[in-house]
């Protein structure tokens, strides 16, 4: 890849992944919620769905551009032949590279984002100081290795997905698709993956929130018994 198709997968993927996070955070919210161990309600309902857009906001667009701008690089490496039957495979190895590259910078600011989501009285700088204070660095990178595992199956699923559905779309018109028509091609690719994986997302979430929720088992357990239970952690 040449330094200006560096600059423009970095830029193009940054700024659409700002686009789409901020955009659906509320339902990254809602998500979240429904997800976490608490409950829906007890994790704050549809109150404060915007607690822990400033993490997102911060993170998501290094994390976007790391990903895009390692997917595009792997490709140019593995570069087959535009009929080969390898394709799908070289799509397949250049979305996990890049979601192992982007989950060093995802995983920190999906920490923070998802203990403010189900806390949101609370702080986002709050809840990041408090996270290097009692648990270090290694507490921002608290279920990385189930972010990675969840990641790459979805990755594995949604490129070569999304790429098949271009290659055909493009084949049937005969001519190369219009930005809206990659958009449709990627929302129906991402939304079969997304499905796919959704059980790796759950224990992701939780596996994140596990120390917010045993503060919060133990704080229950000291006031409703006037003296302090060990929780059973997540």
């Amino acid at each position: 890849m040449d330094r200006l198709g560096a600059t423009a997968s970095l830029v193009a993927g940054g700024v659409a992944g700002v686009s789409v996070d901020l955009i659906l955070f509320p339902l990254d919210t809602i998500k979240t919620r429904l997800q976490s161990p608490q409950g829906f309600k007890k994790a704050g309902g549809f109150r404060g769905i915007y607690a822990g857009v400033p993490s997102t906001a911060i993170g998501s667009f290094p994390n976007a551009a790391a990903f895009f701008i390692t997917y595009e690089s792997v490709k140019c490496f593995l570069h087959t032949d535009s009929s080969s039957n390898l394709k799908p495979v070289k799509h397949m190895l250049a979305a996990s590279t890049g979601e192992v590259v982007a989950c060093l910078i995802r995983v920190p600011s999906e920490v923070v984002k998802q203990r403010a989501q189900v806390s949101a009285s609370s702080r986002t700088f709050k809840i990041f100081s408090g996270i290097l204070c009692e648990e270090g660095i290694k507490g921002l990178y608290r279920g990385y290795k189930s972010t990675v595992l969840r990641e790459i199956p979805f990755s594995l699923v949604q490129f070569p997905l999304w790429e098949s559905l271009k290659a055909l779309w493009s084949w049937r018109q005969d001519h190369v698709l219009d930005s809206w028509q990659s958009a449709v091609c990627g929302a129906f690719a991402g939304g079969f993956a997304a499905a796919v994986t959704t059980p790796l997302d759950v224990a992701k979430t939780r596996i994140m929130l596990a120390k917010i929720i045993c503060r919060c088992l133990s704080s229950n357990g000291s006031n409703q018994s006037g003296r302090f239970h060990l929780p059973r952690c997540l």
